[in-house]
């Protein structure tokens, strides 16, 4: 490890994350190199690598896996490097790889899905306390930046505390937590219980963040450091900004990002279908020939097209932004199909993105 002083807790909050509130979250496929780029044009102040399996990126025979997952640039600081693992040894090696091209090593203890089951890492390592001390600690010592820690919470506040406090313990200095317990995911999820993020130690709150709104809500409600946004962000690039903007004008960034950065064009396509969400069943064409291209031109003409449409259709609407947007019997804001907007996840709650209220607005 360096022998220069290794900040830790809230010095190294203060100093090298510079007190900031706004968080990219990891996210698999979805927070690469180029995403990262546009993200920090648009207020994102911290900013995670997709998730990283710590033993494929050890091995030296996958350096494909190695290459699709890691890239960065001068700008893409402060960086947090996000690595999933269940055998500490593993998760040294990998986390050494890259110490010296990051801010800080984050552990994922969050993902809930199927593929962390399989592979015993994310929130199914839950319930193995010891091991999670062993595998921070083992980074804490060893490492020449400082180890973070992402969280899912337990249905019992006063479990979620001491499980918290644990991993602080076994040296994290920074903790993002989920307001959702491990069951709670995909289109099964339900809001993220704030209330139960009550910690006296410096943490990131994560979950629901649909508006620019919601972040200083969170962090009024909760009296956390600082709110990250995962879904939010990739359906809303500028959610940190406190802009809705044209959808046509996020996507057309994107994409000149990706003419000078190489991204994978499954990423690329991923990415554009998020943006151009609400406006994707007005124009079924095109979203057909989105799902099917197969190269970067293909997407370019595509956005380009979908562009021309729909900047017509505003302009026919002489629609005009001016942050007074009317609201649903929900609360939820009602934007015109060709404005980022966040995607409301459970009918129950209703859909103001839906087409009936879309043509209405």
């Amino acid at each position: 490890m360096s022998q220069r002083r290794k900040l830790q807790g809230y010095d190294f909050y203060q100093t090298v994350l510079k007190n900031a509130k706004y968080f990219l979250a990891p996210m698999v496929d979805q927070s690469e190199y180029a995403w990262r780029i546009l993200s920090r044009r648009y207020g994102a102040q911290i900013c995670y690598t997709p998730m990283i399996h710590a033993k494929m990126f050890c091995d030296e025979k996958n350096r494909h896996y190695q290459s699709e997952v890691w890239s960065t640039g001068i700008n893409d600081r402060p960086l947090i490097v996000q690595f999933c693992a269940n055998d500490p040894e593993t998760l040294l090696k990998a986390a050494l790889k890259i110490q010296d091209q990051c801010d800080a090593v984050d552990l994922n203890l969050g993902c809930p899905q199927h593929i962390a089951r399989r592979g015993h890492y994310g929130a199914f390592l839950q319930d193995e306390w010891d091991l999670i001390y062993k595998l921070i600690n083992i980074l804490h010592e060893n490492l020449s930046v400082p180890v973070t820690a992402k969280i899912r919470v337990f249905p019992e506040v006063e479990k979620t505390i001491k499980y918290a406090k644990m991993i602080e313990s076994a040296g994290a200095q920074l903790l993002t937590v989920h307001g959702r317990i491990r069951d709670q995911k995909g289109h099964n999820s339900a809001l993220a219980d704030w209330e139960q993020i009550t910690l006296n130690i410096p943490v990131i709150a994560n979950g629901n963040i649909l508006y620019f709104e919601d972040i200083e809500r969170c962090i009024s409600m909760t009296g956390v450091d600082g709110v990250m946004s995962a879904e939010g962000s990739l359906y809303n690039p500028a959610i940190f900004s406190g802009s809705n903007l044209p959808v046509w004008q996020l996507a057309s960034e994107y994409i000149d990002i990706c003419r000078t950065v190489p991204t994978k064009l499954a990423y690329i396509r991923g990415h554009l279908f998020k943006i151009y969400r609400p406006a994707l069943p007005f124009h079924v064409d095109l979203r057909e020939q989105l799902a099917k291209v197969t190269t970067f031109e293909e997407i370019c003409a595509i956005s380009d097209e979908l562009r021309s449409r729909l900047m017509k259709t505003a302009e026919a609407a002489s629609y005009v932004y001016d942050n007074k947007v009317e609201k649903d019997e929900n609360g939820y804001k009602i934007f015109p199909h060709w404005i980022c907007q966040p995607y409301i996840r459970s009918p129950a709650l209703g859909n103001p993105n839906s087409k009936k209220k879309i043509e209405n607005s």
